[in-house]
């Protein structure tokens, strides 16, 4: 939990402000930022604790079976790997794979949510864990681009988002239009009075991120197989699951974090439950020496106007500038479903940046991407025991919003697991999800 704190809050007076300008720090933020300090060195001292972490789980029976081993599940795992369990983490085709919610590029990492402090906290969390397996990769995860939220208007959700942020004391600048546009000129602000920059945050790379963890995990002493499973029947007791390859696989405890599966894997109590939808994100190559759209220039962006959502991101890694509208798309069927872009989708999108960013409008198409959403209904994670079995975990619900959360979410789903936290949050239990969709979260 992040500790409140008192402090000024204003819009800061130019680009370069820092974040002291931001922010007039009490000795009440201070000692909070010491803790949150405290809290990254932890953080930092992983990789000297996986030796110990790894021989106190080498022998006896596997304590804990992890099946999904996307950003949900390889996070538990993680954690609970450090809670010194035994862990046997899977998978059906591999992490992050091409058809799993955490494969693709790239995540944005906000904190703004409105008034869902809930997320707030949980984003800003993870931002440690995220710097940390950063430093860990080859090639980085996460990249401090920063973070711009843009409004039509000074609607509810402006006002909650700010007042959550001081509440946690998480440093937000306030810009207004003249202000946006001077620092974001290669964005047209037609229509727009004020938005939010998230200095601190960015982009993760979410494959690199998802298989980077993977690899942390293994190197540390955690079990991971490629395997398939078979859907679980409903008898009196769960003590062990069934490999599609007629294997049997025993542990005390289980974890499913199964994506856009789990109502396959659960249709009883999943089924009418979460919701998968087709989703298309496209890249567009800026023009040959057009810098404006670099990570030094452009952060990772959201344009949100009464609930209709466009976002985006920079030109990471020379892959273009990736745009897309989050709207819910048509339901899809994660292992069969059609993944070829719909020409609708794209003009959709070329419309919107004639609009907002008029140099791409005409561009390259250069890469696409037809992933999946699953939806809880109103967009709240599924983060609770099976109702029959005590010793199940159901992890997921990411919503299309789930990626950047998953250091904090492994670190709660592994204190349910272990018994260290045994009261659901409401908001995460089963019995909140209902049968109709009504999307909440953003």
């Amino acid at each position: 939990m992040i500790a409140a704190a008192e402090y000024e809050y204003r819009i800061p007076n130019n680009e370069n402000d820092s974040m002291p300008n931001s922010l007039h720090f009490s000795r009440r933020t201070l000692l909070a930022g010491m803790a949150a300090a405290a809290g990254a060195s932890t953080v930092k001292s992983m990789a000297a604790e996986r030796e110990q972490s790894g021989s106190a789980v080498q022998s006896g029976r596997r304590d804990v079976i992890v099946v999904g081993a996307g950003v949900f599940g390889a996070w538990t795992a993680w954690h609970l790997l450090k809670s010194g369990r035994k862990v046997l983490l899977l998978d059906a085709w591999g992490p992050a794979h091409a058809r799993a919610s955490s494969g693709g590029e790239s995540r944005i990492s906000r904190t703004v949510y409105g008034r869902d402090e809930i997320y707030t906290r949980f984003a800003w969390e993870s931002l440690d864990e995220w710097r940390w397996l950063s430093g860990r990769s080859g090639l980085p995860i996460f990249h401090p681009t920063g973070v711009v939220f843009f409004f039509g208007r000074r609607e509810p959700y402006v006002e909650q988002s700010i007042e959550v942020h001081r509440r946690l004391g998480i440093p937000l600048d306030v810009l207004d239009r003249p202000a946006l546009a001077k620092r974001f000129p290669q964005i047209a602000w037609d229509g727009v009075e004020l938005g939010f920059f998230e200095r601190y945050r960015g982009i993760l790379m979410a494959r690199r991120a998802v298989q980077t963890l993977v690899q942390e995990f293994v190197a540390a002493g955690g079990e991971y197989r490629q395997a398939a499973i078979v859907p679980p029947k409903p008898d009196a007791s769960f003590d062990s699951i069934r490999t599609a390859a007629g294997e049997s696989l025993s542990a005390s405890r289980f974890v499913f974090a199964c994506g856009p599966w789990l109502p396959k894997v659960f249709p009883q109590i999943l089924g009418q439950r979460i919701f998968p939808t087709r989703q298309e994100v496209f890249f567009f190559a800026p023009e040959a020496g057009d810098n404006r759209f670099l990570p030094a220039h452009l952060p990772g962006w959201a344009d949100f106007n009464d609930g209709d959502i466009y976002y985006g991101m920079p030109d990471l890694e020379g892959r273009g500038v990736k745009v897309a509208h989050d709207l819910h798309g048509a339901p899809i069927d994660p292992d069969v479903g059609d993944r070829t872009p719909s020409p609708q989708a794209i003009a959709d999108v070329r419309e919107f940046m004639k609009r907002r960013m008029p140099a791409l409008a005409n561009r390259p198409l250069v890469e696409s991407r037809v992933c999946q959403y699953e939806n809880s209904s109103n967009g709240d994670f599924l983060l609770d025991r099976h109702p029959q079995w005590e010793n199940v975990v159901l992890v997921g619900a990411g919503s299309g919003h789930g990626f950047k959360h998953g250091p904090a979410v492994g670190r709660y789903v592994a204190a349910l697991v272990n018994g260290t936290n045994k009261t659901i949050e409401p908001r995460f239990s089963l019995q909140s999800k209902a049968a109709q969709q009504r999307r909440d979260v953003h």
